[in-house]
């Protein structure tokens, strides 16, 4: 061959890896007298070439590493994305980043209800039914700022109760609302105006479960260390304004205390004053006169300046499906012009009411003193707001998810005779009820 036409040694390796990579061997490999030398330079572009893949693999490894993170192929800067769809699938990839959480929550209940009270005297015996329905929806309008409300059945003039009694030739149901709010959150503090719900750590011996106090309420909450919590609530609940004459208003604070779990246990404690203030009761309706004491003129006979101090003991040693509670509530009236004063109660609960299968048993056991609480607002589980001592029994299984069917049975009597009226102290009255509830 012509040495002048001799291709340049850099183009004869160029072409030597193109045809080695194709698998074909170049016929001027064969031509050339330095065979040594040309063999020489094919071991060095094969382990150039093992060397690359390497490289590639390493690199691929990186890639899909930081994808996984990421959550997504990224494309490089200066690749094209065919270039990217030609690159091998990554190994693994994260899940997508799921859906952002629904602003609007919607939830409520229905429930139906047979009851029958019976005494041991002469009092004529009764069976009734009841029905109630609640739907409530919140509003996340920013992270700052939540609107809600909630429409409920049951009489609008009485705040104890949603019930309502199946009777009146088929009258059909009233329906109100019983919430309507704006929540502001703080980091650890809730601010909530309007008609509000119930803010403070409660048991039905001053405050009914149906009680949504109008006016502006606080909660703080402050995590400590180990587990624990402390807390303060604070209400500006206003119970009746005119625009002539006295207003009644009350104001109200507690302060809370949540133990870290030691052991199986964990113990709570809220002590709280709530001060009435009572300047009309024009607003009032039969519903809220129930069993303090009045004077000849139909007002209060006592002032009500409520402390009120809620212990709680919780234990788990028997299992998630057996927690066990205790609860006890004592109650002083320090503006009380009578020595019934004072009530107190002690609940027991074993079992939780969860998940399908689950059993929960209780038992109550509570007393009141005539003026211990304001009747307008304590718990209308039985026929006497304050003046009774009672035994509550309670059995509760959960057949299907969000269904609760529950037996209660009510042992009371009133406390004291001076108070009693018509009622007879030493006669027990009993109310039994069996409810079945289905939630959402």
């Amino acid at each position: 061959m012509n040495p002048t036409t001799r291709p340049a040694r850099p183009v004869r390796s160029l072409l030597l890896l193109a045809l080695l990579a194709t698998g074909i061997a170049p016929a001027y490999a064969q031509q050339d007298g330095d065979h040594a030398a040309l063999l020489e330079q094919v071991a060095q572009l094969r382990a150039q070439q093992a060397q690359l893949a390497r490289m590639q693999q390493d690199n691929e490894a990186a890639l899909r590493a930081l994808e996984a993170r990421l959550g997504a192929p990224i494309t490089p800067t200066g690749t094209t994305p065919a270039a990217v769809a030609a690159l091998p699938p990554p190994a693994a990839q994260a899940a997508p980043a799921p859906d952002a959480p629904s602003r609007l929550k919607v939830s409520g209940d229905l429930r139906v209800r047979s009851q029958f009270d019976n005494a041991n005297g002469n009092a004529r015996d009764r069976t009734s039914g009841q029905v109630r329905g609640r739907l409530a929806a919140a509003f996340a309008v920013n992270d700052r700022i939540s609107i809600g409300a909630r429409l409920v059945t049951g009489n609008p003039d009485d705040p104890r109760s949603t019930d309502v009694q199946l009777s009146n030739w088929d009258d059909d149901l009233e329906v109100s609302l019983d919430q309507a709010w704006l929540k502001l959150t703080f980091g650890e503090l809730d601010l909530h105006a309007g008609k509000i719900p119930q803010p403070f750590t409660r048991t039905e011996l001053v405050w009914d479960g149906d009680v949504n106090p109008q006016g502006l309420s606080a909660n703080w909450k402050h995590a400590l260390d180990g587990g624990g919590a402390v807390r303060a609530n604070g209400l500006f609940f206003v119970v009746d304004e005119q625009a002539t004459g006295g207003d009644s208003t009350m104001a109200g604070a507690q302060l809370g205390y949540d133990s870290p779990a030691l052991g199986d246990w964990r113990f709570d404690v809220s002590a709280a004053h709530y001060r009435y203030s009572i300047g009309s009761t024009v607003g009032a309706t039969a519903t809220d006169w129930r069993s303090n004491l009045l004077r000849p003129d139909g007002s209060y006979l006592s002032g009500f300046h409520l402390n009120d101090v809620i212990v709680g003991a919780s234990w788990s040693g028997w299992g998630e499906r057996w927690p066990l509670r205790i609860v006890g509530d004592y109650v002083k009236n320090s503006a009380a012009r009578t020595d019934a004063d004072s009530g107190y109660g002690l609940d027991l609960l074993l079992g939780r009411a969860q998940q399908p299968g689950d059993w929960r048993v209780s038992y109550g056991h509570a007393m009141a003193e005539v003026d211990a609480v304001l009747t307008a607002f304590s718990h209308d589980n039985i026929s006497l707001g304050s003046n009774y001592r009672m035994h509550a029994f309670g059995v509760d299984y959960v057949p299907w998810p969000k269904t609760t069917l529950s037996a209660l049975w009510y042992r009371y009597r009133p406390l004291s005779g001076q108070y009693a009226g018509s009622a007879d102290p030493g006669d027990w009255l009993n109310r039994f009820r069996v409810a079945l509830m289905v939630g959402f």
